[in-house]
This record gives C-alpha cells, structure tokens and sequence, in this order.
C-alpha cells in the first residue's frame, strides 16, 4: 500500500473516531440532568483543564507545540467558539435534540457565505443551490416552533453554528493553527457560567457524565476532527461532521424516547441529503481537477 493510501486510511479512522466522539455530547449533556449553567460550567472548566495538560504534555515532548492563541485572529477566534459554546448550552434547553443538531449543521454553508463575503472565495452555482434548500430545510425544522419556547433554542442553534463558522473562516484567513484555541476558548463560557453558578450553586444530578464529556469527549472529537484535513479533502471531513446531526437524535430517541416531530425529520432529512450531495460533489470535481491536472503537460 502507497503512503497516500495508508494517509488516506489514516485519516479516514482518525476523523471518523471524531465524528463519532462528538456524536455522544448532547446525550452525555442530557444524562448529568443539571441546570444549564451548571453543566456549562462542568463542562467548559473539565476541557480547559485537559487543554492544559494535553499542551504541557505536548510542550514537554515537543519543541515544535503550537501557541495556545496564535494572536489576535486567535483570541477572535477562541471567542467565536466561547460564544458558540453558550449558544449550544443554551439552544440544548430550548429546543429538540433533533431541532438542534439540524440546524448546527447548516455551519457548513455558513463558512460558504462567509469567505464568499470576506475572503472573496465566490460559491459555485451547486453551493448557492445547497444554501438555499438548505434554508427551506431549517424553514420547515422551525414552522411548528415560531411563536413557541422552542423558536429561542432553535435561534441559539443558528447563532452556534454561525459562530463556529465565523471562527473557521478566520482560521482559513489567517493560516495559524487554531486546534487548540477552540478548546482555550471555553475559558469565556467558563467564566460567565462561573459567576452565575456562585449565585444559584451547583445544580446536577450526575456530574460524572459531563465531566467525562468536558475532559474525554470534547478533547477527543475537536482533536480528531481538527486534524483530520492533514490527511483528507475539506468535503470528506465535512460528511464525517454530520455524523452528529444524524446519530445524536438516535441516541435521545433510544435513552429519552424523544421522538423527533414529523417537520424536524422533513427538514433534517432535506438538509442531510443536501449537505451529502454538495460533499459528495466536491469531492468529485475535486478529484475531476486533480486528474485533468496531473494529465496536463507540465
């Protein structure tokens, strides 16, 4: 086997246990049974700590260790994902998993806005479609919600996925590696949920399930995931995300007996086979434009 291929493996095992990992967060969230401020402070401090001795460990046994925040694009960016943590907390208490997982996964095509409006990276004709049935999906996820609790966590969904595609969008600009200052930026959520739990105490009926979350999970899933791109196309890692969208309403349906409403399963099953297709098209036309560049003369 060629070292490309065995890369290839490699990096199809190692973002497939990622995608995979994350698939069990809001379960885990769900089953410690606390007040959102509780397990966003549980789960925020459990990560920074880890953060902390994964870098002291690495920095120990390497040299060539990354910054923790790589300047100022790092600080915006560990702040996006702060934002989008408390987002998420919040959207995971107002909304259906199913509703939530859905719309997180429009970031995709979020990042596709963003660096057509910042970094002048025009969307093919075949994007702007998979945006705008993708907007018909969410649209049909949110119908039943409008004038109900749920319309707020559905709107935290949205804000959550579009600080996590902010935060990539910067990342791309600015050309540093940003892996670990998506897991030092929950030093922000961290922080607001620290005061607001010296008020209110802690409130959680299993705090072993979000602190295995806060220090095994999110490490794991944000490591693979963000590692994955050394060794794969931008559209195969893209699939291996939404794993989540897919196996999480699994997981509560299985543990809660939460069953997702006709509308959250029309439009999710409207925005999986979107995001499937467009991924599944890039990688073709990618690998399209590789071929015709290799048969080319030099």
């Amino acid at each position: 086997m060629s070292a490309s291929s065995n890369n290839h493996a490699k990096g199809l095992a190692l973002t497939a246990l990622g995608g995979l990992t994350l698939t069990v967060d809001i379960p885990l969230i769900r089953l410690a049974g606390g007040d959102s401020w509780t397990i966003l402070f549980l789960r925020t401090g459990t990560t920074f700590i880890m953060a902390m001795i994964i870098w002291a460990v690495w920095r120990s046994l390497s040299s060539r260790a990354p910054k923790l925040i790589p300047g100022r694009a790092g600080l915006v960016v560990a702040a996006l994902y702060g934002l989008g943590s408390v987002a998420f907390i919040t959207g995971v208490y107002h909304t259906s998993t199913a509703n939530l997982v859905f719309i997180l996964a429009f970031n995709t095509m979020f990042a596709a806005l963003l660096s057509w409006l910042f970094l002048k990276e025009r969307p093919k004709p075949a994007t702007l479609a998979t945006m705008a049935i993708m907007i018909l999906g969410v649209l049909i996820i949110v119908w039943d919600s409008i004038g109900t609790g749920q319309m707020f966590g559905n709107l935290m969904g949205l804000i959550s996925a579009l600080c996590i595609a902010s935060a990539i969008t910067i990342s791309r600009a600015s050309g540093q590696e940003m892996g670990l200052a998506s897991l030092v930026g929950v030093v922000f959520p961290f922080t607001v949920a620290a005061v607001m739990v010296s008020q209110t105490g802690i409130n959680v009926s299993a705090p072993w399930w979000i602190i295995f979350n806060g220090a095994v999970v999110m490490p794991i899933s944000f490591f693979c995931l963000a590692n994955g791109p050394k060794y794969l196309s931008s559209p195969e890692v893209a699939m291996f995300y939404l794993l989540e969208t897919v196996l999480a309403p699994i997981w509560v349906w299985m543990i809660f007996a939460e069953v997702p409403t006709r509308n959250s399963l029309i439009g999710g099953t409207i925005l999986i086979t979107a995001l499937v297709a467009h991924s599944l098209w890039q990688l073709h036309d990618g690998r399209r434009r590789a071929a015709v560049a290799v048969q080319q003369p030099a």
